[in-house]
């Protein structure tokens, strides 16, 4: 009688998710295992993670991320800072700390909405609204990367108005942000 592995007995979904886990996939970087009150030292660790683990400790929006945001966004100096201290996201990328705030109904919490197949908002907006040049983001979503119009009482995208990060984020209202 021959004797086998442990590893011959399993099918290869689990030998991978195995050997996965044991290279620690699916944690965020070398951050795992350790924690970080900076923002910039916990996405050095990180490398790409769309929201702070539980490694990161400091608050929630650290005061330098919301004073680099209101510099980045050409506010005055007496816009307030609890404007960009709440609202405000974060996230790493490439061992960088990027940050965005939602303002002006900015979709920070969600990834860009590249498809060009139209909702059931849109196809009822166009049936009420047949032949309009435009639809209203309000009916579209606030991260679709498209302008929609209705080509008769059908909805089209039209051109893209923004591109989209690696991260699948819209690249026009993040804002990477370096230490004071």
């Amino acid at each position: 009688m021959r004797t086998h592995s442990i590893l011959s007995l399993l099918t290869l979904p689990a030998v991978l998710i195995l050997t996965a886990l044991s290279c620690g996939a699916g944690e965020a970087g070398s951050a795992a295992g350790k924690t970080y009150d900076s923002p910039f030292a916990y996405c050095k660790a990180a490398g790409t993670v769309d929201s702070p683990g539980k490694e990161y400790t400091g608050p929630p929006v650290p005061e330098s991320i919301a004073k680099a945001l209101k510099k980045a966004w050409g506010s005055p100096d007496s816009a307030p800072l609890d404007t960009f201290v709440q609202g405000t996201y974060w996230r790493c990328m490439d061992g960088e700390v990027y940050a965005c705030n939602v303002g002006a109904n900015l979709p920070c919490d969600e990834k860009a909405d590249m498809s060009k197949e139209p909702t059931q908002g849109m196809k009822d907006y166009c049936k009420e609204n047949s032949g309009s040049d435009f639809i209203p983001m309000y009916v579209t979503g606030h991260s679709t990367v498209y302008e929609w119009k209705c080509d008769g009482t059908t909805p089209v995208a039209g051109k893209q108005f923004a591109e989209v990060d690696k991260q699948g984020y819209q690249k026009n209202i993040w804002y990477e942000i370096s230490p004071e």
